[in-house]
């Protein structure tokens, strides 16, 4: 009488299940790390609201507590703010900024970043931490 299976289970392991899931890993970890990337380098504390700033593609304009002025990253004086920002402006492919203010500083300054970008038709976002 022969009582062996059909089926015969081979010991050997199939490598291609395991680099698709290694792939597939690698493609998250690098989406994730683009979308986890700092929109902002300098350090300030926001106005809460509710609601989320993400508009990373535009140029940042930043007021710390100072009242020192930040074109994306590099200080800016308040008197060659205008020239400086359409400069920045004009290599960019979008009139869109964004305006991070800290809590402490004055209406007076953030009305005068806005009131650049209005003679200039330049929209502005208001960036604030979410509650």
């Amino acid at each position: 009488m022969n009582l062996k299976g059909r089926n015969k289970i081979t010991p050997e392991f199939n490598m291609s299940s395991m680099t698709d899931i290694v792939f597939l890993l690698l493609i998250f970890f690098m989406i994730a790390s683009t979308l986890a990337k700092q929109l902002d380098t300098i350090e300030v504390k926001l106005p809460q609201a509710k609601g989320k700033t993400e508009n990373r593609s535009s140029i940042t304009v930043t007021i710390n507590k100072n009242n020192r002025f930040y074109i994306d990253d590099k200080t800016v004086s308040k008197n060659r703010l205008e020239a400086q920002l359409l400069r920045t402006l004009e290599q960019s492919n979008s009139r869109v900024i964004v305006l991070r203010a800290e809590k402490k500083v004055s209406i007076d300054e953030v009305v005068y970043v806005m009131s650049i970008a209005n003679q200039n038709s330049i929209k502005v976002v208001l960036a604030v931490d979410s509650q």
